[in-house]
């Protein structure tokens, strides 16, 4: 199996901003938050914790897959599932790795575990991520629940749920894209340094 070779760090970059100046203007869901202001705010708040690289960059692009879909702003209303987690991650495989790549595409699937495992969670959901958790598949059975627990970024993606569900606040902090430079760069050198398969989660246990 041939090596994936990540994208020179301006290229990536180039390409990110393409993404977030062009096509992340739009609402959030049913929040009063911007795509991109979603975005940067669950960044800002992963660095705030103490998170690593991987996951500051996993909480800032989480969301890629919504913008690079062509379903428009809030498909669930319509009852679609984008599968935006498995498009974004599809993305980012490439450019970060798995620690970025599966991280997200699991925070969906950490949105159906908290709902289950941990009491009162569900009641907190914003208005759009009940509306999105019918079509996701609801809470997870206890098979489901083992399932995830097996999966080598499982602690990441629910750290990064965590973050997505506070970081909708229409008057909290809104750095610029570009003020996560050093991260990207991080996180996206550290990958292109890494053997063809790396598997292990870098983040400490949630």
């Amino acid at each position: 199996m041939s090596t994936v070779h990540p994208a020179p760090v301006t290229t990536l970059l180039n390409e990110l901003l393409d993404i977030y100046d062009g096509r992340a203007h739009g609402r959030y869901g049913l929040s009063q938050v911007t795509q991109r202001l979603h975005a940067v705010q669950s960044a800002a708040l992963a660095r705030q914790r103490g998170l690593p690289a991987h996951l500051i960059v996993a909480a800032l692009l989480h969301d890629i897959g919504h913008m690079i879909h062509t379903l428009g702003e809030h498909p669930a209303a319509a009852g679609i599932d984008d599968h935006h987690e498995d498009v974004g991650a599809e993305w980012l495989l490439p450019h970060f790795g798995p620690a970025v790549a599966e991280t997200v595409r699991l925070h969906v699937a950490a949105k159906r575990y908290l709902c289950t495992t941990q009491p009162g969670y569900a009641d907190r959901l914003s208005r759009d991520s009940v509306e999105s958790l019918a079509l996701q598949g609801g809470p997870m059975s206890a098979v489901q629940i083992r399932a995830f627990e097996a999966q080598p970024f499982w602690q990441d993606a629910v750290a990064l749920r965590r973050i997505d569900d506070a970081a909708k606040d229409p008057d909290g902090p809104a750095p610029t894209f570009v003020d996560f430079l050093q991260e990207i760069n991080i996180a996206a050198a550290g990958y292109a340094c890494q053997p063809a398969h790396p598997s292990a989660p870098l983040s400490k246990t949630v």
